[in-house]
Protein backbone atom coordinates (compact mmCIF):
# COMPACT_ATOMS: atom_id res chain seq x y z
CA UNK A 1 0.00 0.00 0.00
CA UNK A 2 2.83 1.79 0.67
CA UNK A 3 4.59 2.10 -2.42
CA UNK A 4 0.81 2.53 -4.33
CA UNK A 5 0.71 5.37 -2.56
CA UNK A 6 4.11 7.09 -2.64
CA UNK A 7 3.71 6.26 -6.68
CA UNK A 8 0.33 7.73 -7.36
CA UNK A 9 1.74 10.96 -5.10
CA UNK A 10 4.73 10.76 -7.74
CA UNK A 11 2.21 11.07 -10.67
CA UNK A 12 0.47 13.90 -9.18
CA UNK A 13 3.80 16.16 -8.47
CA UNK A 14 5.29 15.88 -12.27
CA UNK A 15 4.69 17.49 -14.57
CA UNK A 16 1.65 15.80 -17.21
CA UNK A 17 3.61 14.79 -20.30
CA UNK A 18 1.74 15.52 -24.19
CA UNK A 19 -0.28 13.30 -26.00
CA UNK A 20 1.33 11.86 -29.19
CA UNK A 21 -1.80 13.73 -31.76
CA UNK A 22 -0.57 16.99 -29.01
CA UNK A 23 2.64 16.52 -30.11
CA UNK A 24 2.50 16.24 -33.58
CA UNK A 25 0.73 19.45 -33.58
CA UNK A 26 3.05 21.59 -32.07
CA UNK A 27 6.24 20.08 -34.23
CA UNK A 28 3.59 21.70 -36.97
CA UNK A 29 3.14 24.70 -35.74
CA UNK A 30 6.72 25.29 -35.10
CA UNK A 31 8.20 23.55 -38.36
CA UNK A 32 5.21 24.51 -40.61
CA UNK A 33 3.53 27.64 -39.72
CA UNK A 34 6.44 29.99 -38.35
CA UNK A 35 8.66 29.38 -41.59
CA UNK A 36 5.12 30.02 -43.88
CA UNK A 37 4.36 33.04 -41.97
CA UNK A 38 8.02 34.53 -42.51
CA UNK A 39 7.91 34.00 -45.66
CA UNK A 40 5.90 37.56 -46.67
CA UNK A 41 8.12 39.89 -44.60
CA UNK A 42 10.94 38.49 -46.10
CA UNK A 43 9.86 39.13 -49.65
CA UNK A 44 9.23 42.02 -48.46
CA UNK A 45 12.92 42.96 -47.71
CA UNK A 46 14.14 41.32 -51.33
CA UNK A 47 13.93 44.72 -54.44
CA UNK A 48 12.15 45.88 -56.76
CA UNK A 49 11.15 43.57 -59.47
CA UNK A 50 8.76 45.84 -61.26
CA UNK A 51 10.54 45.85 -64.45
CA UNK A 52 11.10 42.31 -65.05
CA UNK A 53 9.21 40.91 -67.68
CA UNK A 54 7.28 38.65 -65.58
CA UNK A 55 5.62 41.54 -63.70
CA UNK A 56 5.42 43.56 -66.78
CA UNK A 57 3.19 40.77 -68.52
CA UNK A 58 -0.79 41.90 -67.78
CA UNK A 59 -1.96 39.77 -65.34
CA UNK A 60 -5.08 38.28 -67.31
CA UNK A 61 -2.56 37.39 -70.20
CA UNK A 62 -4.34 33.78 -71.51
CA UNK A 63 -2.40 30.78 -70.77
CA UNK A 64 -2.30 28.56 -73.94
CA UNK A 65 -2.48 25.40 -72.40
CA UNK A 66 -5.62 26.35 -70.24
CA UNK A 67 -7.32 27.35 -73.11
CA UNK A 68 -6.34 24.57 -74.77
CA UNK A 69 -7.88 22.52 -72.39
CA UNK A 70 -11.15 24.71 -72.38
CA UNK A 71 -11.30 24.38 -76.26
CA UNK A 72 -10.66 20.89 -76.71
CA UNK A 73 -14.27 19.62 -74.86
CA UNK A 74 -16.08 21.97 -76.96
CA UNK A 75 -14.67 20.97 -79.72
CA UNK A 76 -15.03 17.18 -79.21
CA UNK A 77 -18.72 17.65 -77.36
CA UNK A 78 -20.19 20.49 -80.84
CA UNK A 79 -18.64 17.16 -83.11
CA UNK A 80 -20.05 14.64 -81.10
CA UNK A 81 -23.47 16.14 -80.84
CA UNK A 82 -23.52 17.48 -84.80
CA UNK A 83 -22.50 13.89 -85.72
CA UNK A 84 -25.27 12.13 -83.65
CA UNK A 85 -27.74 14.76 -85.30
CA UNK A 86 -26.52 13.66 -88.47
CA UNK A 87 -26.94 10.18 -88.02
CA UNK A 88 -30.69 10.62 -86.90
CA UNK A 89 -30.89 12.33 -90.23
CA UNK A 90 -29.71 9.46 -92.80
CA UNK A 91 -26.27 11.10 -93.10
CA UNK A 92 -22.99 9.80 -91.95
CA UNK A 93 -21.59 11.30 -88.52
CA UNK A 94 -18.58 12.83 -90.28
CA UNK A 95 -20.97 15.57 -92.45
CA UNK A 96 -22.37 16.46 -88.94
CA UNK A 97 -18.45 16.71 -87.72
CA UNK A 98 -17.62 18.48 -90.77
CA UNK A 99 -20.78 20.74 -90.33
CA UNK A 100 -19.84 21.36 -86.59
CA UNK A 101 -16.34 22.48 -87.49
CA UNK A 102 -17.30 24.93 -89.75
CA UNK A 103 -19.91 26.29 -87.42
CA UNK A 104 -17.36 26.99 -84.64
CA UNK A 105 -15.76 28.97 -87.06
CA UNK A 106 -14.93 32.41 -88.54
CA UNK A 107 -18.69 31.74 -90.93
CA UNK A 108 -20.90 31.40 -87.60
CA UNK A 109 -19.24 31.66 -84.23
CA UNK A 110 -17.18 34.37 -85.23
CA UNK A 111 -20.03 36.04 -87.11
CA UNK A 112 -22.27 35.72 -84.20
CA UNK A 113 -19.75 36.24 -81.18
CA UNK A 114 -16.49 37.61 -82.28
CA UNK A 115 -15.74 38.09 -78.61
CA UNK A 116 -15.88 34.63 -77.91
CA UNK A 117 -14.71 33.39 -80.76
CA UNK A 118 -11.20 35.09 -80.27
CA UNK A 119 -11.17 34.04 -76.55
CA UNK A 120 -11.83 30.16 -77.39
CA UNK A 121 -9.33 30.25 -80.20
CA UNK A 122 -6.56 33.02 -79.57
CA UNK A 123 -3.41 32.03 -82.09
CA UNK A 124 -1.07 30.09 -79.73
CA UNK A 125 -4.57 27.89 -79.77
CA UNK A 126 -5.34 28.01 -83.07
CA UNK A 127 -1.29 26.81 -83.40
CA UNK A 128 -1.88 24.05 -80.80
CA UNK A 129 -4.38 22.66 -82.67
CA UNK A 130 -3.38 22.39 -86.47
CA UNK A 131 -0.11 20.49 -84.48
CA UNK A 132 -2.69 18.28 -83.05
CA UNK A 133 -4.79 18.10 -86.38
CA UNK A 134 -1.64 17.26 -88.87
CA UNK A 135 -0.52 14.44 -86.29
CA UNK A 136 -4.05 13.09 -86.47
CA UNK A 137 -4.46 13.50 -90.43
CA UNK A 138 -1.12 11.33 -91.07
CA UNK A 139 -2.53 8.48 -88.52
CA UNK A 140 -5.99 8.47 -90.28
CA UNK A 141 -4.34 8.24 -93.36
CA UNK A 142 -2.21 5.55 -92.34
CA UNK A 143 -6.09 3.97 -91.25
CA UNK A 144 -7.25 4.74 -94.70
CA UNK A 145 -4.12 2.36 -96.61
CA UNK A 146 -4.87 -0.06 -94.27
CA UNK A 147 -8.22 -0.45 -95.65
CA UNK A 148 -7.02 -0.46 -99.30
CA UNK A 149 -7.62 -4.06 -100.41
CA UNK A 150 -5.55 -4.54 -103.32
CA UNK A 151 -5.94 -8.01 -103.73
CA UNK A 152 -10.16 -6.91 -104.59
CA UNK A 153 -8.77 -3.92 -106.77
CA UNK A 154 -6.52 -6.41 -109.00
CA UNK A 155 -9.81 -9.21 -109.29
CA UNK A 156 -12.56 -6.85 -110.27
CA UNK A 157 -10.57 -6.66 -113.68
CA UNK A 158 -11.77 -4.63 -117.16
CA UNK A 159 -15.19 -3.02 -115.59
CA UNK A 160 -13.70 -1.47 -112.41
CA UNK A 161 -10.70 0.13 -114.29
CA UNK A 162 -12.82 1.06 -116.96
CA UNK A 163 -15.11 2.86 -114.44
CA UNK A 164 -12.70 4.24 -112.33
CA UNK A 165 -10.59 6.38 -115.16
CA UNK A 166 -13.67 7.87 -116.28
CA UNK A 167 -14.57 8.11 -112.77
CA UNK A 168 -11.27 10.13 -112.40
CA UNK A 169 -10.92 11.59 -116.60
CA UNK A 170 -14.46 13.52 -117.03
CA UNK A 171 -14.27 15.48 -113.38
CA UNK A 172 -10.26 16.08 -114.35
CA UNK A 173 -11.25 17.61 -117.39
CA UNK A 174 -14.40 19.38 -116.08
CA UNK A 175 -11.91 20.88 -113.62
CA UNK A 176 -8.72 22.12 -116.00
CA UNK A 177 -12.40 23.24 -117.86
CA UNK A 178 -13.40 25.68 -114.71
CA UNK A 179 -9.36 26.65 -113.98
CA UNK A 180 -9.67 28.36 -116.99
CA UNK A 181 -12.71 30.49 -116.36
CA UNK A 182 -11.65 31.33 -112.46
CA UNK A 183 -7.89 31.34 -113.21
CA UNK A 184 -8.10 34.92 -114.70
CA UNK A 185 -10.38 36.35 -110.82
CA UNK A 186 -8.74 33.35 -108.94
CA UNK A 187 -5.44 32.63 -109.67
CA UNK A 188 -3.62 35.24 -107.40
CA UNK A 189 -0.33 34.58 -108.02
CA UNK A 190 0.20 31.32 -108.65
CA UNK A 191 0.85 29.44 -111.97
CA UNK A 192 -2.11 28.15 -113.86
CA UNK A 193 -0.85 24.73 -114.47
CA UNK A 194 -0.90 23.42 -110.70
CA UNK A 195 -3.98 25.69 -110.56
CA UNK A 196 -5.71 23.93 -112.86
CA UNK A 197 -4.83 20.44 -111.87
CA UNK A 198 -5.47 21.20 -108.42
CA UNK A 199 -8.97 21.73 -109.49
CA UNK A 200 -8.71 18.46 -111.48
CA UNK A 201 -8.00 16.26 -108.41
CA UNK A 202 -10.55 18.47 -106.76
CA UNK A 203 -13.30 16.91 -108.92
CA UNK A 204 -12.04 13.46 -109.05
CA UNK A 205 -12.14 12.92 -105.56
CA UNK A 206 -13.74 10.20 -103.70
CA UNK A 207 -13.91 9.43 -100.23
CA UNK A 208 -12.99 5.71 -99.33
CA UNK A 209 -13.70 5.85 -95.63
CA UNK A 210 -17.15 7.85 -95.58
CA UNK A 211 -18.16 5.54 -98.82
CA UNK A 212 -17.67 2.39 -97.17
CA UNK A 213 -19.14 3.60 -93.93
CA UNK A 214 -22.24 4.68 -95.79
CA UNK A 215 -22.31 0.87 -97.34
CA UNK A 216 -21.95 -0.94 -94.22
CA UNK A 217 -24.54 1.30 -92.75
CA UNK A 218 -26.74 0.40 -95.80
CA UNK A 219 -25.80 -3.55 -95.88
CA UNK A 220 -24.13 -2.77 -98.83
CA UNK A 221 -20.95 -3.83 -98.41
CA UNK A 222 -21.10 -7.58 -99.65
CA UNK A 223 -22.72 -6.73 -102.37
CA UNK A 224 -21.49 -7.03 -105.65
CA UNK A 225 -22.05 -2.74 -105.64
CA UNK A 226 -20.90 -2.09 -103.27
CA UNK A 227 -17.61 -4.35 -104.12
CA UNK A 228 -17.33 -2.49 -107.26
CA UNK A 229 -17.74 0.84 -105.62
CA UNK A 230 -14.85 0.24 -103.11
CA UNK A 231 -12.44 -1.51 -105.67
CA UNK A 232 -13.61 2.04 -108.05
CA UNK A 233 -13.10 4.36 -105.21
CA UNK A 234 -9.36 2.64 -104.02
CA UNK A 235 -7.97 3.00 -107.64
CA UNK A 236 -9.38 6.35 -107.86
CA UNK A 237 -8.09 7.81 -104.87
CA UNK A 238 -4.10 5.92 -105.28
CA UNK A 239 -4.71 7.61 -108.94
CA UNK A 240 -5.95 11.22 -107.01
CA UNK A 241 -3.19 10.91 -104.80
CA UNK A 242 -0.62 10.41 -107.49
CA UNK A 243 -1.47 13.45 -109.59
CA UNK A 244 -1.75 15.58 -105.85
CA UNK A 245 1.79 14.46 -105.40
CA UNK A 246 2.75 16.22 -108.72
CA UNK A 247 0.86 19.06 -108.40
CA UNK A 248 2.35 19.59 -105.18
CA UNK A 249 5.96 19.29 -106.74
CA UNK A 250 4.92 21.90 -108.85
CA UNK A 251 3.48 24.58 -106.32
CA UNK A 252 6.62 23.68 -103.89
CA UNK A 253 9.57 23.75 -106.48
CA UNK A 254 8.72 26.03 -109.59
CA UNK A 255 11.54 24.75 -111.75
CA UNK A 256 10.66 21.77 -113.81
CA UNK A 257 13.83 19.99 -113.28
CA UNK A 258 13.56 20.00 -109.41
CA UNK A 259 9.61 18.86 -110.05
CA UNK A 260 11.19 15.53 -111.67
CA UNK A 261 13.46 14.84 -109.08
CA UNK A 262 10.81 15.27 -106.65
CA UNK A 263 9.27 12.58 -108.89
CA UNK A 264 11.91 10.75 -109.25
CA UNK A 265 12.60 10.24 -105.45
CA UNK A 266 9.07 9.89 -104.40
CA UNK A 267 9.46 6.44 -106.75
CA UNK A 268 12.22 5.44 -105.12
CA UNK A 269 10.82 5.72 -101.93
CA UNK A 270 7.25 3.77 -102.99
CA UNK A 271 10.21 1.15 -104.13
CA UNK A 272 11.71 1.22 -101.08
CA UNK A 273 8.60 1.06 -98.87
CA UNK A 274 7.09 -1.91 -100.93
CA UNK A 275 10.62 -3.72 -101.64
CA UNK A 276 12.41 -3.33 -98.93
CA UNK A 277 10.20 -2.09 -95.59
CA UNK A 278 7.16 -4.34 -96.45
CA UNK A 279 8.62 -7.63 -95.57
CA UNK A 280 10.79 -6.20 -92.98
CA UNK A 281 7.84 -4.95 -90.99
CA UNK A 282 6.54 -8.22 -91.22
CA UNK A 283 9.37 -10.16 -90.18
CA UNK A 284 9.78 -7.74 -87.57
CA UNK A 285 6.24 -7.60 -86.31
CA UNK A 286 5.89 -11.68 -86.06
CA UNK A 287 5.02 -12.81 -82.88
CA UNK A 288 4.72 -9.64 -81.00
CA UNK A 289 1.62 -8.40 -79.00
CA UNK A 290 -0.38 -5.65 -79.66
CA UNK A 291 1.01 -3.90 -77.00
CA UNK A 292 4.72 -4.23 -78.60
CA UNK A 293 3.00 -3.38 -81.90
CA UNK A 294 1.40 0.09 -81.45
CA UNK A 295 4.72 1.90 -80.75
CA UNK A 296 7.07 0.74 -84.34
CA UNK A 297 3.32 1.38 -85.70
CA UNK A 298 3.02 4.81 -85.03
CA UNK A 299 6.62 5.76 -85.46
CA UNK A 300 6.65 3.91 -88.71
CA UNK A 301 3.91 6.31 -89.54
CA UNK A 302 5.80 9.39 -88.44
CA UNK A 303 8.83 8.26 -90.17
CA UNK A 304 7.31 7.27 -93.21
CA UNK A 305 5.30 10.99 -93.34
CA UNK A 306 8.99 12.68 -92.58
CA UNK A 307 10.36 10.84 -95.39
CA UNK A 308 7.81 12.49 -97.91
CA UNK A 309 7.86 15.70 -96.71
CA UNK A 310 11.45 15.95 -96.75
CA UNK A 311 11.33 14.25 -100.21
CA UNK A 312 9.14 17.71 -101.04
CA UNK A 313 5.55 15.90 -101.18
CA UNK A 314 2.99 16.30 -98.36
CA UNK A 315 4.01 14.15 -95.26
CA UNK A 316 0.16 12.27 -95.98
CA UNK A 317 1.32 10.33 -98.97
CA UNK A 318 4.07 8.88 -96.61
CA UNK A 319 1.63 7.79 -93.52
CA UNK A 320 -0.78 6.35 -96.37
CA UNK A 321 1.86 4.12 -98.06
CA UNK A 322 2.68 2.84 -94.54
CA UNK A 323 -0.54 1.53 -94.21
CA UNK A 324 -1.07 -0.03 -97.73
CA UNK A 325 1.95 -2.04 -97.26
CA UNK A 326 1.70 -2.42 -92.96
CA UNK A 327 1.46 -6.66 -92.69
CA UNK A 328 -2.65 -6.45 -91.45
CA UNK A 329 -2.88 -10.35 -91.93
CA UNK A 330 -1.13 -10.43 -88.14
CA UNK A 331 -3.71 -9.75 -85.66
CA UNK A 332 -1.37 -7.86 -83.80
CA UNK A 333 -1.22 -5.41 -86.35
CA UNK A 334 -4.85 -4.94 -86.81
CA UNK A 335 -5.83 -4.90 -82.99
CA UNK A 336 -2.80 -2.32 -82.82
CA UNK A 337 -4.41 -0.06 -85.64
CA UNK A 338 -7.88 -0.69 -83.79
CA UNK A 339 -6.10 1.10 -80.76
CA UNK A 340 -4.94 3.96 -82.94
CA UNK A 341 -8.06 4.80 -84.31
CA UNK A 342 -9.94 5.17 -81.57
CA UNK A 343 -7.42 8.48 -80.04
CA UNK A 344 -7.19 9.15 -84.14
CA UNK A 345 -11.22 9.37 -84.43
CA UNK A 346 -12.30 10.41 -80.64
CA UNK A 347 -9.85 13.19 -80.52
CA UNK A 348 -7.61 14.31 -83.33
CA UNK A 349 -9.67 14.06 -86.54
CA UNK A 350 -12.54 16.01 -84.83
CA UNK A 351 -9.21 18.81 -84.36
CA UNK A 352 -8.98 18.62 -88.08
CA UNK A 353 -12.26 19.78 -88.78
CA UNK A 354 -12.61 22.52 -86.66
CA UNK A 355 -9.13 23.73 -88.35
CA UNK A 356 -10.33 23.63 -91.43
CA UNK A 357 -13.85 25.45 -90.37
CA UNK A 358 -11.62 27.98 -89.02
CA UNK A 359 -10.36 28.77 -92.82
CA UNK A 360 -13.74 28.69 -94.19
CA UNK A 361 -14.97 32.00 -94.30
CA UNK A 362 -18.28 32.06 -96.47
CA UNK A 363 -17.98 35.94 -95.94
CA UNK A 364 -15.12 36.07 -98.75
CA UNK A 365 -17.82 34.86 -101.21
CA UNK A 366 -20.28 37.63 -99.46
CA UNK A 367 -22.93 38.86 -101.68
CA UNK A 368 -21.09 39.12 -104.77
CA UNK A 369 -23.02 37.78 -107.04
CA UNK A 370 -20.51 36.72 -109.50
CA UNK A 371 -18.77 34.59 -106.68
CA UNK A 372 -21.88 32.69 -105.80
CA UNK A 373 -22.64 31.78 -109.36
CA UNK A 374 -18.63 30.46 -109.66
CA UNK A 375 -19.83 28.21 -106.39
CA UNK A 376 -23.16 27.15 -108.10
CA UNK A 377 -21.62 26.17 -111.38
CA UNK A 378 -18.48 24.66 -109.02
CA UNK A 379 -21.11 22.11 -107.55
CA UNK A 380 -22.84 21.81 -110.48
CA UNK A 381 -19.75 20.53 -112.71
CA UNK A 382 -18.56 18.28 -109.20
CA UNK A 383 -22.08 16.20 -109.36
CA UNK A 384 -22.93 15.85 -112.58
CA UNK A 385 -19.52 15.12 -113.58
CA UNK A 386 -18.38 12.35 -111.27
CA UNK A 387 -22.15 11.23 -111.25
CA UNK A 388 -23.03 11.38 -114.83
CA UNK A 389 -19.84 10.07 -116.07
CA UNK A 390 -19.49 6.59 -113.47
CA UNK A 391 -22.98 5.99 -114.26
CA UNK A 392 -22.32 6.24 -118.13
CA UNK A 393 -18.90 3.93 -117.90
CA UNK A 394 -20.69 1.40 -116.00
CA UNK A 395 -23.74 1.19 -118.13
CA UNK A 396 -21.22 0.82 -121.07
CA UNK A 397 -19.48 -1.92 -119.45
CA UNK A 398 -22.61 -4.01 -119.24
CA UNK A 399 -24.03 -2.75 -115.52
CA UNK A 400 -27.73 -2.57 -115.12
CA UNK A 401 -28.87 0.92 -115.82
CA UNK A 402 -30.01 1.58 -112.38
CA UNK A 403 -26.66 0.16 -110.53
CA UNK A 404 -24.86 2.35 -112.52
CA UNK A 405 -27.10 5.25 -111.54
CA UNK A 406 -26.35 4.00 -107.71
CA UNK A 407 -22.54 3.67 -108.06
CA UNK A 408 -22.36 7.42 -109.91
CA UNK A 409 -24.38 8.31 -106.43
CA UNK A 410 -21.93 6.62 -104.03
CA UNK A 411 -18.63 8.22 -106.41
CA UNK A 412 -20.39 11.67 -105.85
CA UNK A 413 -19.46 11.55 -101.99
CA UNK A 414 -16.19 12.95 -101.50
CA UNK A 415 -16.33 14.32 -97.70
CA UNK A 416 -13.37 13.68 -95.59
CA UNK A 417 -10.90 13.20 -98.53
CA UNK A 418 -11.93 16.44 -100.02
CA UNK A 419 -10.92 18.45 -97.14
CA UNK A 420 -7.60 16.80 -96.73
CA UNK A 421 -6.82 17.88 -100.55
CA UNK A 422 -8.49 20.96 -99.90
CA UNK A 423 -6.23 21.79 -96.84
CA UNK A 424 -3.11 20.64 -98.90
CA UNK A 425 -3.86 23.39 -101.47
CA UNK A 426 -4.38 26.22 -99.17
CA UNK A 427 -1.13 25.34 -97.30
CA UNK A 428 -0.01 25.55 -100.72
CA UNK A 429 -1.02 28.44 -101.79
CA UNK A 430 -2.34 26.91 -104.94
CA UNK A 431 -6.04 27.97 -103.85
CA UNK A 432 -7.02 31.25 -101.81
CA UNK A 433 -9.15 31.53 -99.38
CA UNK A 434 -11.89 32.45 -101.18
CA UNK A 435 -11.89 29.72 -103.45
CA UNK A 436 -11.07 27.16 -100.67
CA UNK A 437 -14.60 28.29 -99.20
CA UNK A 438 -16.53 27.49 -102.32
CA UNK A 439 -14.92 24.11 -102.96
CA UNK A 440 -15.69 23.25 -99.17
CA UNK A 441 -19.23 23.98 -99.64
CA UNK A 442 -19.28 21.68 -102.96
CA UNK A 443 -17.61 19.05 -100.46
CA UNK A 444 -20.82 19.69 -98.50
CA UNK A 445 -23.45 19.36 -100.78
CA UNK A 446 -21.69 16.31 -103.11
CA UNK A 447 -21.59 14.16 -99.73
CA UNK A 448 -24.70 15.33 -98.12
CA UNK A 449 -26.64 14.41 -101.80
CA UNK A 450 -24.76 10.86 -101.67
CA UNK A 451 -27.66 9.13 -99.06
CA UNK A 452 -30.35 10.59 -100.93
CA UNK A 453 -29.46 9.93 -104.41
CA UNK A 454 -29.02 6.13 -103.49
CA UNK A 455 -32.79 6.50 -102.12
CA UNK A 456 -34.04 7.85 -104.79
CA UNK A 457 -31.94 5.23 -107.19
CA UNK A 458 -33.54 2.71 -104.92
CA UNK A 459 -37.13 3.97 -105.43
CA UNK A 460 -36.64 3.97 -109.18
CA UNK A 461 -35.87 0.22 -108.98
CA UNK A 462 -38.58 -0.86 -107.16
CA UNK A 463 -40.82 1.25 -109.83
CA UNK A 464 -42.17 -0.86 -112.78
CA UNK A 465 -40.57 -0.74 -115.59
Amino acid sequence: MLDTGVAADAVRDSPQRPRPALRAVLVGLVLVVVPLALIVPLLGLGPDGGDSPASAAPASAADPFARLLVALPVVLAACYLAGRLARRAGQPEVIGEIVAGVLLGPSLLGLLWPAGFAWLFPPAVVTAVNTLAQLGLIFFMYLVGTEMNLDSVRRRGLVAATVSQVNLALPALCGIALALGMYPSFGEGVGFVPFGLFLAVAMSVTAFPVLARILADRGLTETPLGALALTCAAIGDVVAWCVLTVVTALARNGDPSAVIVTIALTLAFVAAMVFAVRPLLARLLSGLTPAATLPILLGGVMLSALATNEIGIHPIFGAFLFGVIAPRALPSVTEASHRMQSVTVTLLLPLFFVYTGLHTRFGLIGTDARRWAWCALIVAVAVLSKWGGTAVAARLTGTDWRESLSLGALMNCRGLTELVVLNIGLQLGVISPTVFSMLVIMTLVSTIATGPGLSLVARLRRAPA
